[in-house]
């Protein structure tokens, strides 16, 4: 096949899915427009059952929390492939990350990015624990708390300091902790089962006060180890990406 007919079928599926993007967008209702029911009922009830003032977080992890553990499980394999993918091959070996950052030929970060990095990194990780573990009382959850718990670790990365990233997020460890974070949401719908419950039942205490950090049962519990697993997932697979720069293959010099 030549090039010109690759980007002939290229540009036609490109068409074809524009026409049906666009086709989807038409069918939504107008801005505002709800057509409901279910949105309505769990407006009125989700805060009495699960005495979550977090609605959203209700959702994802009672409601539709079978729904919420394939999507945490879809991160746990892309950062599991990540490894397999980037895995040393036999032509390949590890150099020494003190020898391979003296070697490289890039500027040193600057003085603002080093100076950002150390003012907003222990903000940040308050940040992302804070998000994590109060998703039964404020908009957040495990998922958007982990990605900026993640993110103080990449600005010691940005901030020129390669060695310290490593240092504090090694591999064996982090993996540990992305396994304990998939596996504990699991664990809890098995732990309900083992209980004579359906899956992912709200076993636990709801407490007496809606939107208290002690109330909601599993649901502050799930979003803490999803907030463990994102977390630990994303400096998993920055942290292949990153190692691949200290790779030399047979043959390179």
């Amino acid at each position: 096949m030549t090039p010109g007919q690759r980007r002939w079928i290229f540009l036609a599926a490109l068409a074809g899915l524009a026409a049906f993007y666009l086709w989807g967008l038409a069918g939504l209702p107008g801005f505002g427009n709800y057509p409901g029911p279910y949105g309505d009922i769990i407006n009125r009830i989700a805060v009495a059952q699960t005495k979550a003032t977090g609605v959203v977080s209700a959702v994802n992890f009672e409601y539709r929390g079978f729904d919420t553990v394939g999507e945490e499980f879809i991160l746990f394999v892309a950062a599991s492939a990540m490894a397999v993918v980037l895995r040393h091959l036999r032509n390949e070996r590890e150099r020494d990350p003190r020898d391979a950052t003296a070697d490289w030929a890039v500027p040193p970060a600057s003085d603002a990015v080093r100076l950002a990095a150390l003012v907003f990194t222990g903000p940040v990780v308050v940040m992302g624990w804070f998000l994590a573990s109060h998703a039964q009382t404020s908009p957040s959850g495990g998922f958007q708390g982990g990605v900026v718990l993640a993110t103080a670790f990449f600005l010691i990365y940005l901030s020129g300091e390669y060695l310290l990233f490593r240092r504090i997020s090694p591999v064996d460890l982090t993996e540990a902790f992305e396994a304990v974070g998939a596996g504990g949401f699991a664990a809890i719908g098995v732990s309900a089962v083992a209980m004579g419950l359906p899956y992912l039942t709200n076993f636990l205490p709801l407490g007496t006060t809606p939107g208290a950090v002690s109330s909601s049962g599993t649901i502050a519990l799930i979003s803490f180890f999803v907030g463990v697993e994102v977390a630990a997932a994303f400096i998993l697979i920055v942290g292949e990406l990153v190692d691949q720069t200290l790779l030399v293959r047979q043959g390179d010099h």
